[in-house]
């Protein structure tokens, strides 16, 4: 699995770090998503998926 972000498409909702705050976070900046890692283990795989799915923006892509 990767795992891309698009910071320009990204609201700030935060759900991707809820949904898994190991694999997201969120710029101090402007509280856009920050992925911290691409190729996550296994065990976070449905969480990343469900970030995905979850952020209202669209900004998160996942392959694999």
């Amino acid at each position: 699995m990767k795992i891309e972000a698009d910071a320009a498409k990204c609201c700030g909702s935060g759900m991707c770090v809820l949904t898994d705050p190991d694999v997201f976070d969120q710029s101090e900046d402007d509280g856009t998503v920050i992925v911290l890692d691409v190729e996550p283990a296994e065990s976070h795989h449905a969480a990343a998926r469900e970030a995905a799915a979850l952020c209202p923006a669209g900004a998160i892509t996942v392959h694999g």
